[in-house]
């Protein structure tokens, strides 16, 4: 599935989550045991392939949806789900379009969104299966209990890898600091960084279909990635050749784009900053830019770790700098040079211990 259709599949599940009065209106539909089709949004496309059926144009309310959805025809909401348009209509999608389902009202829905913009979302009448689709993509709804165990599953993933992340990245500092990390070094950090942050993106996926059952598990997702994004584009700035914002964030995306298995290779990661891609590069003694040492000082802004980092080009050079060096920095000042100076002092000692 692409990154596209993926999102469109996020919003979907976000619209039918526990909390939502869409979703209160699918479980009385299920509970019932009766069946439904609704297409939700793109109410010109939807309209095109409308047959029979009776305008309603009512305020949208669960009880509202389950008395309708006794009937056969399929149920049209407007864009957020807030009025019912239509009831009892006959959904007429292009025959042509391709569909792997074999049930007739879940053929209709996966050729509906195809054909359409719209969320169409199918509930098995014999099943109780909700089904939703958008542009085609198919995703089943799934039962709370399984959602939430899932994401404690995640959770506890998230958590060990946000520990094994930690200790790279304290080897990395204390060996930035001893001035003899090397490439190898650096993208162990990398791959660490980008495993956290995969995981946490699926335990946001499980957060949205949680819903409002979800606040908790979103609360420990974010105490435990705070801070690891910020550090990681810092951290690629630092080692990546002819360092730029720009050009950071284009390495983000390509290192990103990695499947788990290029990920552990160790001369694509070196390739990807810049470096020959041999099994010698991650060997290689690098020196960072200082850009994640200057992230970590209280009261930096973006501008002027640029400015320093340009000025001294190092990290070894920043430590060897004066507070009157540091100061003849474009908006540093005396203050700021006093904090840099003193940051500095206080995470290389705390590396060393």
């Amino acid at each position: 599935m692409d990154a596209k259709s993926e999102d469109l599949l996020l919003d979907a599940l976000s619209a039918v989550a526990p909390g939502t009065m869409l979703r209160e209106g699918l479980e009385h539909v299920i509970s019932a045991r009766t069946g439904a089709l609704i297409a939700i949004g793109d109410e010109d496309g939807v309209e095109a392939i409308c047959n029979g059926g009776f305008i309603v144009n009512v305020p949208y309310t669960p009880q509202r949806l389950f008395e309708l959805a006794k009937m056969d025809g399929a149920i049209i909401l407007d864009e957020g789900a807030n009025h019912i348009l239509k009831a009892n209509v006959h959904l007429v999608p292009d025959s042509g379009l391709p569909t792997a389902e074999t049930g007739m009202r879940h053929r209709t829905a996966e050729r509906a969104s195809r054909q359409t913009n719209a969320l169409v979302i199918s509930i098995s009448q014999r099943r109780d299966v909700v089904s939703l689709y958008r542009g085609g993509s198919k995703l089943i709804l799934q039962d709370i209990e399984v959602v939430l165990a899932k994401a404690n599953q995640a959770l506890q993933t998230l958590q060990r890898y946000r520990s094994s992340l930690d200790e790279v990245a304290a080897r990395l500092t204390m060996l930035e600091f001893e001035g003899v990390a090397t490439l190898g070094d650096v993208a162990n950090v990398i791959r660490r960084s980008e495993m956290v942050l995969r995981v946490a993106r699926d335990v946001g996926r499980l957060v949205v279909e949680l819903g409002s059952d979800g606040r908790l598990v979103r609360m420990q997702s974010e105490e435990l990635v705070a801070g690891v994004e910020d550090d990681y584009v810092m951290l690629l700035r630092d080692y990546q050749k002819e360092s730029t914002a720009r050009k950071g964030a284009t390495l983000r995306a390509r290192i990103s784009a990695l499947t788990p298995e290029q990920l552990l290779d160790t001369a694509l990661i070196a390739q990807t900053l810049g470096y020959p891609a041999s099994v010698e590069s991650t060997e290689l003694h690098v020196e960072p830019a200082g850009f994640r040492m200057l992230r970590h000082i209280p009261m930096l802004p973006g501008t002027v770790i640029n400015r320093l980092v340009e000025r001294f080009g190092t990290l070894v050079a920043l430590l060897a700098a004066s507070e009157s060096q540091l100061d003849d920095v474009d908006g540093v000042g005396e203050r700021r040079a006093r904090a840099v100076r003193e940051g500095l002092r206080r995470m290389r000692e705390h590396a060393a211990i």
